[in-house]
């Protein structure tokens, strides 16, 4: 058996950032075994895939560039991925885990063992997504071993894992030690008054910017230099001060220069949450140029070198920390310098990664060849045939035995979103609006802070004046024989002859903003057409006609739904409509033919729609919470009800016990072949359906208009 099975690390860092932790372990893995590692999904406008080798052609960063807001759940990354894999030949690899984050996606790849690196508790920095902790827990549920990068780490990891070892982030003390030889210092740094006192590493939450400026205003004829990217924070935030100098991210090359030029080093970490579990890489790094060290007492420095490091809890102490350390004798700074050579020879990222190693063989031997982590199925399994919202959501509630197909390489169905220069767009129109708490819970489920809710804006163009909609709710501004012909329509619809009594008042809804309103009223006698209201309409057309009367009939409805249907409306039957019987107020209609409609009407008269990535965002909510397995790209080819069979386009057959197809009708009836009833099969071939061609327009400056959508009725 090979020892030396390749590694697949999963990544929240990029490769290219800041060279650390996982650079300098899998650098040194690389020189035994083949390694390539993961990086977050990135947003692009086209989908590809980016292999760019690193240390010397001995790592494989892989990079998937995918249109949308694409995460570590987005199945399209999983396929991609698995091809990718079976094609080189790794499905027998190590899954090298980075965050938690990635578990949707590690769990359904080949894995010969699985090994957590714990180089930080990323559930308490700034921003931390909120599914964190719930996939740290699976993820510690599944893995073969837990590595953690410092003592404090460790100690909150142990008793969650049964095996979990510390191996504390290390040093390359050769590279660091070049420090000590007096280099150059390079051009950003060189015309710099003494003494400098600086730090590299990332600038985000985890830095005491109060101190750093505090420290800056202390002693201004000090020069404060911190080398690294800011990230998460606002860089308009940070202090400024003539002696405070922020020099940008550096090559791992070039940190030795810098650091040569500096007389003390500084770990100005902020006490917070962020900073609670930290082990600084740059600590021993800093011991390696012999430098003094100054930093505030976050435990995974305080406890095991305050022998070695100036420690200042406060601001005033770590002022006078820093001028303890310039004011140090040579014999105080030698015995500090014995005592960090002493540290550093018990350590390095050589010896770290031979004993990881031994602790990657014990599990790889145990492991059976091949194993897989994607979950299995019950057989049979529950199949949904289409990732539309309805799939997801049947999906979603049916749980781990679930298997959701789709053919498309997103999900969403027709409510997929699509970006195109720089704009998305909807394959079709969605708002979001519902009376019920549980949809609202599912909303805030999937988008969270992601939606923005707000009042309909929805317009008629009719008769060269913009209405509000719904059309006979809002008659206001249209011409005056056009309103009299609605309401008079509408009251002979309702009560037959305009003598007869009655208060004409009914709720009226609009569940779908298709410009049919819905109500359970009764029919009236008669609507003035000579159509007889006693009876049940026969078509679509007379149901027009007896429910809203024929002005409205005349008006809009005919013609809205002419268009919106494009077949006669006397060749469309009316159970459809779910014995909901549209009517009108008459009040209410009345009212906005006398004056403007000062807000909309309707269940969906407020609404919402997410801020960002389009209703593709609200599908996408879904895929960090199905607990099934989820097939893109998988188009079902065959059906055999009788078996339970079904055949898909990748050459599979699978047995299922229950079967959700959300497909259209026809297509679920051709699958079927033979198996579907002769007279089935003639009905489901005389079914029609209407195409709608959406035409996208992206207009790159915002107001364009108040209006959200218009109905325009006419030709």
């Amino acid at each position: 058996m090979d020892k030396n099975k390749p590694i697949i690390a999963f990544s929240h860092l990029r490769w290219d950032f800041v060279f650390q932790r996982p650079q300098q372990l899998l650098t040194r893995f690389a020189a035994q075994r083949r390694v390539i590692f993961v990086e977050e999904p990135v947003s692009a406008p086209e989908p590809r895939v980016e292999c760019v080798e690193r240390a010397d052609g001995r790592v494989l960063v892989w990079r998937s560039h995918l249109p949308g807001t694409p995460n570590w759940g987005d199945p399209r990354l999983r396929t991609t991925l698995r091809s990718w894999l079976e094609e080189k030949d790794l499905r027998d690899a190590v899954a090298w885990v980075y965050t938690p984050m990635a578990w949707p996606l590690v769990k359904r790849l080949p894995r010969a063992g699985l090994v957590y690196d714990c180089m930080d508790e990323l559930s308490l920095f700034l921003n931390a997504p909120r599914e964190l902790l719930g996939r740290e827990e699976a993820l510690l549920d599944a893995a073969d071993a837990v590595f953690t990068g410092g003592p404090s780490l460790y100690r909150s990891k142990k008793s969650r894992h049964r095996n979990v070892h510390c191996f504390p982030s290390s040093v390359d003390a050769k590279h660091f030690a070049l420090a000590r030889n007096g280099l150059m210092s390079p051009a950003d740094q060189r015309e710099l008054a003494r003494p400098r006192l600086g730090f590299f590493g990332v600038i985000d939450e985890r830095l005491d910017t109060g101190l750093v400026a505090a420290l800056a205003t202390a002693h201004p004829d000090w020069q404060i230099v911190l080398v690294g990217p800011v990230v998460k924070i606002d860089p308009a935030t940070l202090p400024r001060r003539p002696n405070l100098h922020y020099l940008g991210q550096k090559e791992y090359a070039e940190l030795p220069a810098y650091l040569s030029g500096w007389d003390v080093c500084l770990l100005p970490f902020a006490r917070n949450d962020a900073t609670k579990f930290i082990s600084p890489t740059k600590t021993l790094e800093y011991m390696a140029a012999e430098k003094p060290i100054v930093s505030t007492p976050i435990a995974d420095v305080a406890d095991p070198y305050s022998h070695i490091v100036y420690l200042g809890g406060t601001t005033a102490e770590f002022v006078e920390a820093c001028e303890q350390a310039l004011a140090s004798s040579q014999e105080e700074r030698a015995e500090r310098a014995a005592h960090m050579r002493r540290v550093l020879a018990r350590t390095s990222w050589d010896s770290t990664v031979s004993a990881m190693a031994e602790e990657v063989d014990k599990i790889t031997a145990r492991k059976p060849a091949g194993t897989r982590s994607t979950l299995r199925l019950a057989t049979p399994p529950l199949v949904v045939v289409g990732a539309g919202p309805t799939g997801l959501s049947a999906a979603y509630h049916l749980g781990a035995q679930s298997l959701l197909i789709e053919r498309n390489p997103t999900v969403g169905g027709w409510c997929r979103s699509l970006v195109d220069r720089g704009f998305t767009f909807d394959f079709a129109g969605h708002i979001m609006f519902s009376k019920e708490d549980y949809v609202h819970q599912m909303y805030q489920m999937l988008l969270g802070g992601n939606v923005h809710w707000q009042d309909r804006e929805a317009w008629i163009y009719s008769k060269g004046v913009y209405t509000r909609y719904p059309f006979q709710g809002a008659l206001y501004g249209l011409p005056p024989e056009v309103i009299k012909e609605c309401i008079m329509g509408a009251i002979e619809a309702r009560f037959g002859p305009v003598k007869k009594n009655g208060n004409g008042s009914c709720q009226l809804n609009d569940c779908c903003a298709d410009g049919i309103a819905e109500s359970t009223a009764v029919l009236g006698k008669n609507d003035g057409n000579g159509h007889d209201g006693e009876r049940a309409p026969g078509n679509f057309e007379e149901f027009i006609y007896q429910v809203w009367g024929a002005g409205i009939a005349k008006h809009f409805a005919i013609p809205y739904n002419r268009k919106l249907w494009a077949v006669p409306l006397s060749e469309m039957e009316t159970s459809w409509l779910g014995g909901r019987v549209p009517l009108p107020d008459l009040e209410e209609m009345i009212e906005g033919a006398l004056k403007p409609v000062a807000k909309p009407m309707g269940p969906n008269a407020r609404f919402g729609y997410p801020l960002r990535g389009g209703f593709q965002a609200l599908m996408n909510g879904f895929l960090p919470l199905l607990k099934g397995e989820l097939r893109l790209n998988t188009a079902v080819v065959g059906l055999a009800p009788r078996a339970r069979l079904l055949k898909l386009s990748t050459g599979e057959i699978i047995s299922y016990d229950s079967l959700i197809s959300t497909m259209p009708l026809k297509t679920l009836v051709r699958l079927m072949g033979n198996e579907a009833p002769r007279a089935i099969q003639q009905a489901a071939a005389g079914l029609r359906h209407v195409s709608v061609r959406c035409v996208n327009i992206g207009v790159g400056r915002e107001r364009l208009t108040e209006k959200h959508w218009i109905y325009y009725p006419e030709d």
